[in-house]
């Protein structure tokens, strides 16, 4: 049995050859082809490919079948002491796909017929090059043994600071703080009550 782990909407189906799947509503007309390109695991019998996180090449083939809506959700919100009451519903949009085939896409199938006759002119291109360069860097580098360096070292001067030298600040003991009482002076009474 063939099967395929696919990723749409964010989640993953199982999909087998000759089975349909139900997804979240996709942007498609009945009636027309979809290729799911998120494949993330290709089940055959023993033969088991894992991808990290997709696996590169492989496809999903469907068909739209219908889009239909799916049971109604009913959610209500409730707090008695804050008298609060929200009734509402929702019914979520499904598009179910038939599985026709699990395969490589042909994008893949012309790369991997493609690759080997293509490294066949590389390595012949390379070996071409590498002749080129080779022969290009053994007088180079016998060129740069043998002349010594014409230029003398260029010396740097400075020019004098025009700005005087910050003075050297020298630390002075913290004052100490004298403190000044002030003389109290008591108050008498200067009249004196007398009875009479």
């Amino acid at each position: 049995m063939k099967y395929a782990i696919v990723e749409s909407g964010g989640k993953q189906y199982k999909a087998v050859e000759g089975e349909t799947i139900e997804v979240d509503r996709l942007p498609v007309d009945a009636g027309d082809k979809f290729d799911l390109e998120r494949v993330l695991m290709v089940v055959d019998d023993d033969d088991i490919a894992v991808g990290t996180p997709t696996l590169g090449g492989v496809q999903v083939k469907t068909t739209v079948v219908d889009h239909f809506k799916g049971p109604k959700i009913i959610v209500f919100k409730y707090s008695p002491r804050k008298r609060i009451r929200v009734k509402s519903g929702h019914r979520q949009q499904y598009t179910r796909l038939m599985v026709d085939a699990i395969g490589e896409s042909k994008t893949a199938k012309t790369k991997k017929a493609e690759a080997p006759a293509a490294k066949k002119t590389e390595t012949k291109a390379d070996e071409k090059v590498e002749k080129k360069e080779a022969a290009a860097a053994k007088p180079a580098a016998t060129k740069t043994e043998k002349a010594p360096s014409k230029k003398a070292p260029v010396k740097k001067t400075e020019k004098a600071s025009t700005k005087k030298a910050p003075a050297k600040k020298t630390e002075k003991a913290p004052a100490k703080k004298t403190t000044t009482k002030k003389p109290t002076t008591k108050k008498t009474s200067s009249t004196k009550s007398t009875k009479k």
